[in-house]
């Protein structure tokens, strides 16, 4: 006689089709942004790169700002009600950027992106909220590869469809895409284990962690999402020259640059859902300390490699130590918060995802700029080292 599907394992499972559509649908116009908004006016150098940043950091400006405010309400109406919101949001946001005539409209519309970005972070609360404990790490890693795989392909699936059909259409079937996942979301995600917190009994984020038994472990935790997003970031804005520079000027630069960039999400997708398995069995804090120190051995060498080859290498050992790091966070986030309050929790996991995403390329801009493109890669094992130092001590208790 077949054994009953868990609930919680179907939910896992439709919720990693949806954060695989979501990561493809956000990452698909990154490849061409600046040439899309380069047909929307006629602008010099500096015009062309101030819109580009705008359009680009937009969206994760407004979103480290909103996504507490979704997981509150998420803990007050239910994680599957906000995901539905965000969907429709995202989506209509998307599509109107199909039809923008001005490179201030497609800014407009990337701010107001922004305000709609809680769906990622509340797939991770609610699935966190029914799995049992000794299969948290496992499930919240799995899940995490949803997003990672979608972000891989997103840039590659972008650039085809822009070049057979115009860049137009790739946010039309973008919009259409985040109505899929509605669809998906509304018929097939149900809702298990929710309690709702009453308006009355909501707590400011102060006495919220005042009421968590280990209030430290989950503030380590989201400074350390906040710095590994920062590390895992800071190489973005120079990668390409970087590979220039190896290859010396010789070779496919473009091929080669995407190569690398996808290595550590192709990497992180095979390896995070073992690493979260044994850290269920050994313990989460010791997969994400033996993570951190592995990334710093293998951030320190990339700033001395003679060819891309030896990059190429290293930069798939950097998804290894991923995959042991962000997954590991969230499972201890889930386990050490209550479920009433797992909305908000995640959601403030979130800002400090989407504010790593801003100052990551800033400080790999600003590091390259003054000590060249190795200093970016020292500077990273420094900010890890220091993580590290903070994880241990945050963990202290739970250790």
């Amino acid at each position: 006689m077949r054994t009953k599907m868990p609930g919680w394992k179907k939910n896992l499972y439709i919720l990693w089709v949806c954060d695989f559509i979501m990561g493809m649908g956000f990452q698909l116009s990154m490849p061409f942004m600046s040439l899309y908004i380069k047909t929307l006016g006629h602008f010099d150098r500096f015009q062309l790169n101030m819109w580009s940043g705008l359009a680009f950091s937009a969206t994760y400006l407004v979103s480290s700002w909103m996504a507490p405010i979704w997981g509150k309400i998420a803990d007050r109406h239910g994680h599957k009600k906000v995901m539905l919101i965000s969907t429709i949001g995202d989506g209509a946001m998307v599509l109107c950027m199909a039809f923008v005539q001005h490179a201030y409209q497609l800014a407009l519309f990337r701010l107001l992106q922004g305000f709609f970005a809680g769906y990622v972070a509340n797939t991770s609360a609610l699935i966190a909220s029914e799995v049992p404990t000794k299969h948290s790490g496992k499930a919240l890693s799995t899940l995490s590869t949803g997003t990672t795989g979608g972000m891989l392909v997103g840039p590659l699936f972008g650039g085809v469809i822009a070049s057979l059909c115009g860049y137009r259409l790739t946010f039309f079937l973008t919009g259409l895409a985040y109505l899929i996942v509605f669809a998906l979301t509304i018929f097939f995600v149900k809702e298990h284990n929710f309690t709702p917190v009453p308006k009355s009994q909501t707590l400011s984020a102060r006495k919220l962690f005042r009421q968590l038994e280990y209030p430290q472990v989950v503030l380590g935790m989201l400074v350390t999402t906040l710095i590994i997003q920062a590390g895992n970031n800071s190489i973005a804005p120079v990668i390409s020259l970087y590979v220039q520079q190896l290859l010396h000027g010789k070779g496919q630069v473009d091929l080669m640059s995407g190569l690398i960039a996808a290595l550590p999400g192709i990497a992180t997708i095979i390896i995070a859902p073992i690493f979260g398995e044994w850290g269920d069995q050994i313990g989460t804090q010791k997969i994400l300390i033996g993570g951190l120190i592995f990334a710093i051995l293998v951030y320190i060498p990339q700033a001395f490699v003679t060819n891309v080859w030896q990059l190429a290498a290293l930069r798939f050992l950097v998804g290894i130590s991923d995959a042991a790091l962000l997954p590991q966070v969230q499972s201890l986030l889930a386990k050490y918060s209550p479920n009433e309050y797992s909305g908000r929790i995640f959601s403030y996991n979130q800002s400090a995802q989407f504010l790593g995403n801003i100052f990551g390329p800033l400080i790999g801009s600003t590091i390259s700029g003054i000590f060249g493109y190795g200093g970016v890669f020292l500077s990273t094992a420094c900010l890890v080292g220091g993580n590290l130092i903070w994880v241990r001590s945050s963990t202290r208790k739970i250790r």
